[in-house]
C-alpha cells in the first residue's frame, strides 16, 4: 500500500478522505476532537508540500438528505483552530459551485467539502457520485481507518478514477498496528474492542 510520502503531492489538488464523524452535543459543539487530532500529520505534510487540500467525511446518518444538525460547519470551525489557519466549508461534496471553489484554490489552502452521505449516493457507491469526487482532485488519499472496509463512493469508487492513491499516515498507522496484532503479535494477548455497533465487531472477534 502507497504512504502519501510515496507521492509527488507539491502544487497538487489532494482529495483526504478522513472521519469526522465527531460526536456533537445539543447545540452543535464538538465533544470530542480526537478523530480531526488524529489525521492532523496527513494534513500538516500536505500543507507543508505546498499541497491544495481538499477533505471529505461523513457525519451521522442523514440517509441521503441535508440536514442542518449534521453539518460539518463545527468540524470545519475546530480544524481550523487546529491548524491555525483558514478551512472553507464547501456548500456541498459535489457540484458546480464547490468544483469552482477548488479551481480557485491556492497551494497551501484547505476546503472541507460538506457531508458526503447528504447524497445518498456516497453509501450506494453510486459510479457518476464517485466521478464527480475523483473529477475535484488529482491523487487520492485515504485516512479514514473507520470506514476504510465500507464499499462507499469515497472509499472504493473514487479510486476507479483516479490514478494516483494513496494511504495517510493514520491509516497507515492503524494498519501497521493491526497486521502486528493479527500476524506476530507480542503473547499473551488482550484485544480490548469498543463502539456502537456490536454486531459489526463479531465477526472479527471471531476470527482473533
Amino acid at each position: 500500500m502507497k504512504n502519501i510520502r510515496d507521492l509527488d503531492i507539491k502544487g497538487k489538488r489532494l482529495l483526504i478522505r478522513v472521519d469526522f464523524n465527531v460526536p456533537l452535543d445539543e447545540q452543535l459543539n464538538i465533544t470530542d476532537d480526537t478523530r480531526i487530532r488524529g489525521v492532523l500529520p496527513t494534513l500538516n505534510y500536505a500543507l507543508d508540500e505546498n499541497a491544495k487540500v481538499i477533505i471529505c467525511s461523513h457525519l451521522g446518518r442523514p440517509k441521503g438528505e441535508r440536514k442542518p444538525q449534521f453539518s460539518l460547519a463545527p468540524a470545519a470551525k475546530r480544524l481550523s483552530r487546529l491548524l491555525d489557519k483558514e478551512v472553507v466549508l464547501a456548500p456541498d461534496c459535489i457540484g458546480a459551485e464547490t468544483k469552482t471553489l477548488v479551481e480557485a484554490m491556492q497551494p497551501g489552502s484547505v476546503i472541507l467539502l460538506e457531508n458526503l452521505r447528504f447524497h445518498a449516493e456516497e453509501q450506494q457507491n453510486d459510479e457518476g457520485f464517485a466521478s464527480q469526487l475523483a473529477g475535484l482532485c488529482d491523487i487520492y488519499i485515504n485516512d479514514a481507518f473507520a470506514v476504510a472496509h465500507r464499499a462507499h463512493a469515497s472509499v472504493v469508487g473514487v479510486t476507479q478514477f483516479v490514478a494516483q492513491c494513496a494511504a495517510g499516515f493514520l491509516l497507515q498507522k492503524e494498519m501497521d498496528y493491526f497486521h502486528r496484532s493479527v500476524s506476530n503479535p507480542m503473547r499473551p494477548l488482550v484485544a480490548i474492542v469498543g463502539g456502537a455497533k456490536v454486531s459489526s465487531k463479531l465477526g472479527a472477534l471471531d476470527n482473533l
